[in-house]
């Protein structure tokens, strides 16, 4: 018995020795026209022995469809050496390229479909004269398998070292999105006196960074989706390091503004890309979780830049000038180091790999194998089994439907990168057009309302709680304002600082104004007759309907726009100081205010972070979502009863502690309802609308500071129970495979 099982080995090696021998003399003799065909039948007649072979040699997960090999197996073929790579083969053999780096050999041909007499395969001869152009219900077909097929790799390659390392280069991504938010807001108290901003300048910085995020986010989502998550992200990343650079560095508002729009056009796309090639690497058990747990990076990020504002903005230390034309001030060196988490974003993520989902997707089955290889290893290392090989022999690729665009060898450079630009952008548009096609329709309408509703109320009510405070803090300051009426004021020197007064109708003769500080000082229908004004640095000080006899004004701020219908009769100005000029001691209650009450609210999401992380995967997407924003809806109403400062701040940490699960489970579900070669583009698009959805938000709720605070209110409720209506009509993706 013995004997006749090992007389039954030597002839199977042997006839599989003989049918490659066959093989590799009809590929010298048969022209290249030919050779697959060729090919189809070795083949063939090969794969009867295998079958035979198989049946006394057991292959592990043959119950999955073939994907995965014996350990016993490959050793019996190693121990064989009776393979191409070894011997029979000369120079004019055709050799496969990846069998030097270990990678399997794709089963079928050009397309690599998946495996041998499979539903999906294909003669090589019959491939050879079939159409370029796939039908799109063959490539759905397609995705649906390796989806599949993808989850359990996943699985086999498990949860560890290699996620974790990317889940904390991905957060420094994020992180810096989360930066850039706050930026600006930061720096604007600064910023407007540092060029001397008027309001609608102002309120154009401000929301100059949405309409570049806006932007960002639907380009760099868009082109993830073409040319690579991990390639988009470093370009999205790298220009918003760059501009975010030369930001701090400009002088006129008009160039900071279109750096800062430049540096939100960059930092648009991290969102998106983010949370879809994180998702990529997760299997389906801890996808939930661990994109909630990505999420906290951005309340990282806001909390950077609230320490880093606080610890450089105030202080002169952090500031130099070359004269008045060129200034640096402590404000330009925290946008500074505000670049420095997409910096290190870069570097960290220079060393990670493109997501195998995306390669597979596109034809590229060695790439994909060779990277999902890399994390099984890296995690089996790490957890103390290196032992443990990697089983997967073949994994199902998706058949392409790109359009080949035939440019020449005497086209000239422009014209091909033109045609090439040209081909990308209908492909793009074809993407963004996919998202609204029957199948996704609802999906994407549907997330539309709730991404809509979501940033509207989100966005206006956290930018105008602060904007509640200032204007709270403005009429407490305003209660405590001294009024001075028809006072005569003569040969006296005024040298201390002047604050929070109002003079009408003062007569002021031979008075000296020298070395002081006038902050949120207003003289109306006053006469300064033969006056003297020294190096006065000033806040909020303006003169109204005044009249200056004989005065002279030396080495002062006082610019003309302080000048409200004012005559001035014999005066003169002499080296008047250029710009604004900072002064942040008189701003620190109110730098505390911004940052403080920034770090506050920023640190206040924790608690939601961790809730929403812990249960995502256990009571779901839909309930997550809805159950958050209804919860989030209710508290808004207590806002009616914040009337100081500190019951203000209560309130906005409840919101953001509770508004955030909603935000987490709203990125989960995005990133799974869209399949794999839509899901940038897709989300691209959703938080462009975001960000579209802030702008009015920030717009509507700041024109009623100070006016009324039920409108605001009854806007974000109202936005926030229609938002958690929609949700609950989408459908449910927890445990589902990402598609």
């Amino acid at each position: 018995m013995e004997e006749g099982y090992q007389n039954r080995t030597a002839f199977i090696k042997g006839a599989k020795d003989i049918a490659k021998e066959v093989k590799r003399h009809a590929s010298k003799k048969v022209g290249r026209s030919v050779d697959r065909v060729s090919d189809e039948y070795s083949k063939r007649s090969y794969s009867r022995f295998e079958e035979d072979d198989d049946d006394d040699y057991p292959v592990q997960g043959s119950q999955d469809g073939g994907y995965y090999r014996g350990d016993s197996q490959a050793a019996n073929d190693d121990e064989g050496g009776h393979s191409d790579s070894t011997e029979g083969h000369d120079e004019d053999d055709e050799i496969y390229e990846g069998e030097y780096q270990g990678i399997p050999r794709a089963e079928s041909g050009k397309d690599k479909d998946s495996l041998a007499g499979g539903p999906g395969s294909v003669s090589a001869g019959a491939q050879q004269f079939s159409d370029i152009g796939v039908s799109e219900a063959e490539r759905r077909k397609d995705q649906e398998e390796l989806a599949q097929q993808y989850e359990t790799i996943l699985q086999e390659c498990g949860h560890g070292k290699f996620q974790w390392t990317l889940y904390f280069v991905l957060g420094l991504a994020l992180m810096a999105d989360g930066v850039e938010i706050f930026v600006v807001g930061f720096v604007l108290p600064s910023a407007e006196k540092d060029m001397c901003l008027s309001e609608p300048n102002k309120s154009m910085l401000g929301l100059i960074v949405y309409f570049g995020m806006m932007v960002g986010a639907f380009l760099w989502g868009a082109l993830a989706d073409r040319i690579g998550r991990r390639q988009s992200l470093l370009i999205c990343l790298s220009i918003n390091s760059v501009f975010s650079f030369f930001s701090s560095f400009v002088q006129g508002y008009s160039t900071f503004l279109f750096c800062r729009l430049l540096s939100g056009v960059g930092i648009g796309g991290s969102i998106p890309i983010v949370f879809s090639y994180y998702s990529e690497f997760l299997s389906q058990e801890k996808r939930g979780e661990h994109l909630s747990w990505l999420c906290m990076f951005w309340m990282i990020g806001g909390i950077y830049a609230s320490a880093m504002a606080w610890a450089i903005i105030p202080h002169y230390g952090w500031s130099f000038q070359m004269g008045s034309a060129y200034q640096f001030h402590s404000w330009r060196v925290f946008v500074l180091v505000c670049a420095f988490p997409a910096v290190a974003a870069i570097a960290a993520l220079s060393a990670m790999p493109e997501s195998p989902r995306f390669y597979l997707e596109n034809g590229k089955h060695d790439e994909g194998w060779m990277i999902l290889k890399q994390v099984h290893d890296t995690n089996m290392r790490a957890k103390g089994h290196p032992e443990k090989v990697f089983s997967v022999t073949t994994i199902k690729t998706v058949k392409q439907m790109d359009e080949l665009v035939d440019t020449g060898t005497d086209t000239p450079v422009w014209k091909r990168y033109k045609l090439k630009i040209m081909s990308l952008s209908h492909q793009i548009r074809n993407n963004v057009l996919a998202c609204f096609s029957p199948e996704y329709k609802r999906t994407t309408f549907m997330l539309m309302a709730v991404w809509f509703t979501m940033s509207f109320s989100y966005y206006g009510l956290t930018v105008w709680f602060p904007d509640m405070i200032k204007y709270i803090q403005k009429q407490e300051y305003e209660s405590r304002t001294k009024t001075f009426t028809n006072e005569r004021v003569e040969h006296v020197t005024f040298n201390f600082t002047l604050e929070n007064q109002v003079h009408r109708q003062g007569h002021y003769f031979n008075d000296k104004f020298l070395n002081l500080k006038m902050k949120s000082m207003v003289f109306e229908d006053s006469v300064f007759r033969e006056c003297y004004f020294e190096d006065i640095t000033s806040t909020h000080t303006f003169f109204r309907n005044c009249t200056f006899i004989a005065s002279l004004l030396y080495n002062t701020d006082l610019f003309k726009y302080r000048f409200v219908d004012c005559k001035l009769i014999n005066s003169t100005f002499l080296h008047n100081k250029e710009g604004c000029i900072l002064d942040f001691s008189d701003d620190f209650n109110n730098a505390y205010m911004i940052y403080f009450v920034n770090f506050l609210g920023t640190l206040a999401v924790l608690p939601g972070n961790i809730v929403s992380a812990l249960l995502m995967d256990k009571i779901g997407r839909l309930r997550m979502l809805a159950g958050s924003s209804v919860i989030s809806c209710i508290s808004c109403f207590f806002l009616m009863f914040g009337n100081s400062e500190s019951g203000m701040i209560a309130l906005l940490c409840l919101f953001g502690g509770i508004s955030i699960a909603s935000w987490n489970a709203l990125d989960v579900i995005t990133v799974e309802l869209y399949p794999s070669d839509k899901r940038t583009t897709a989300f691209g698009f959703l938080n462009a609308l975001c960000k579209l959805a802030a702008v009015l938000g920030i717009s509507i709720f700041q024109s009623f500071v100070g006016i009324t605070k039920a409108v605001p209110i009854i806007f974000a409720a109202g936005a926030l129970a229609a938002g958690s209506f929609l949700a609950t009509k989408l459908p449910e993706t927890r445990g589902q495979v990402l598609q």
